[in-house]
């Protein structure tokens, strides 16, 4: 029952890396290449840089969630380096968010000074901050906060014992107080809390302007709330999707392993990696610019097979002509019958 747990778990992993990998490349050319001027826009360079942390969670996250589960044989600080790995691209999400959510408040907040404020320089530079903080935030077990001690207390020699090798689990070298304390409560449920505050203000100061304003100005407004509401969707998906997982590894703390069964365990961390699978049909079907750049892609996508398949038609015609031409030649300008 355990094996086949693991591999209906390993399958659907795959499926989630797939879908994360090609719908998050879809968003990065559609903001990138689909809307004129986009990436002038601070909440679209924060959408680009959420896009890639959740590509990579299909690029790498996923695979090391499957082969961190006790399957091979590493070394303490490997085993150490790789998790951390998911935990930086993790905090990479959340930081991102935060940023967006920052922004639009910014921008309904201070209209007049936004624009000069929000430079395309200073947003990349905030989005550049994101990704450093997640790095060090995300690295902070290989400073000392870690389950190191205990996988080589058992060895006389702590020197040699690093370069032992043993199965290699997430929770075998990452502490489940550094999880459950500084992780989910720290860097996880802070920023979800300062998020939801942020949203809350934008969605009443939406409210108040709309009841006070002229029905010119009422299109734009209700275009700002309906990106808002799009992108309070995707902090609330996050959540439902994370939350849970976590939620596992405070039980595991206060209770002990048998808290959680191993395929409760799976489902969360399935969960938790299918919200970077979930986005892009978000952004598809609650933000317009990049439901038409979705639509302008897949144009030229089509467009570009017709002209391939035009093109051989033609060349098989060209060749078909030639070879006709070349008969008629041969039998002295006369077909045969």
């Amino acid at each position: 029952m355990a094996e086949w747990s693991w591999v209906v778990y390993t399958v659907l992993e795959v499926l989630i890396a797939v879908a994360c990998c090609l719908g998050n490349v879809l968003v990065v050319c559609a903001v990138c290449v689909g809307i004129r001027d986009s990436l002038r826009e601070p909440t679209f360079c924060f959408l680009v840089s959420l896009a890639v942390a959740d590509f990579l969670v299909g690029v790498a996250a996923v695979p090391l969630a499957v082969v961190l589960d006790g399957w091979v044989s590493l070394t303490p600080d490997l085993c150490l380096l790789l998790s951390c790995v998911v935990l930086v691209l993790t905090q990479a999400s959340v930081l991102s968010l935060l940023a967006i959510a920052v922004d639009r408040y910014l921008r309904l907040h201070i209209p007049l000074r936004y624009k000069a404020l929000a430079t395309q320089r200073r947003t990349w530079l905030a989005v550049s901050v994101c990704w450093i903080l997640s790095c060090l935030l995300g690295f902070t077990p290989l400073f000392g906060w870690n389950n190191y001690s205990s996988l080589t207390s058992d060895s006389t020699n702590t020197s040699s014992s690093s370069f032992i090798s043993t199965p290699c689990t997430f929770l075998s070298v990452i502490s489940l107080p550094f999880m459950v304390y500084f992780n989910f409560l720290g860097c996880v449920m802070a920023p979800l809390l300062v998020m939801t505050l942020l949203y809350v203000r934008i969605f009443w100061n939406l409210q108040g302007r709309l009841k006070e304003s002229c029905p010119q100005a009422q299109a734009s407004l209700l275009r700002e709330r309906r990106l808002a509401c799009s992108l309070a969707l995707v902090l609330i998906l996050f959540a439902s999707c994370w939350i849970p997982l976590h939620l596992m590894n405070c039980l595991l703390l206060s209770h002990g392993p048998q808290a959680v069964t191993r395929g409760t365990l799976y489902t969360g961390i399935l969960l938790s990696h299918a919200n970077s699978a979930i986005n892009p049909v978000v952004y598809a079907y609650r933000i317009p610019k990049i439901q038409q750049a979705y639509s302008q892609i897949w144009r030229r996508f089509l467009l570009r097979l017709n002209c391939c398949h035009g093109d051989k038609h033609v060349e098989r015609s060209i060749t078909s002509n030639r070879a006709t031409h070349t008969e008629t030649r041969g039998s002295g300008g006369k077909t045969t019958p």
